[in-house]
């Protein structure tokens, strides 16, 4: 395995730092349960093979409770009975948002219905800014090759 680049650019701009964490914030007291928030993370940043926001949205999930079961077949999802309607809705919004180009309508509208059926709009734009956020900092540590367990 390749090492470390160079550390996080937002831990070298540290300005940027604080306001990657301050939109965490307000994702987190948006309404919308912390373990919900920790899969979407988890799921974007598996997609996106991004070996420290894994490992953190496996500890995340875990410490708001999300079952072992969840954690360990999120990638399988849609295969898997441990989901709630509103978790695969989420789920699927995140797939759809994380993989923007990989078809012609990026979010299709049965996607966004049904995210829309089991979120209220304030809701959806806290999945939707932590699904961004999560892509932010995928793409942070993924080019400076960062490692999993070297915080």
């Amino acid at each position: 395995m390749s090492t470390e680049r160079m550390p996080n650019p937002a831990v070298l701009v540290p300005e940027a730092m604080a306001a990657l964490m301050a939109v965490n914030r307000a994702v987190a007291g948006a309404g919308v349960d912390g373990g919900l928030l920790a899969l979407s993370h988890l799921r974007a940043s598996q997609i996106n093979g991004c070996g420290p926001c894994v490992a953190g949205g496996v500890h995340q999930a875990r410490q708001h409770g999300v079952s072992a079961d969840q954690v360990h077949a999120v990638a399988a999802w849609r295969e898997t009975p441990w989901f709630s309607d509103e978790e695969r809705a989420a789920l699927a919004l995140t797939e759809a948002v994380t993989r923007l180009a990989d078809r012609p309508d990026p979010v299709p509208d049965q996607v966004w219905d049904m995210a829309a059926k089991h979120f209220d709009q304030k809701e959806l734009a806290a999945l939707l800014l932590n699904i961004a956020l999560t892509n932010a900092f995928n793409r942070l540590n993924v080019p400076t090759r960062q490692q999993a367990g070297t915080w």
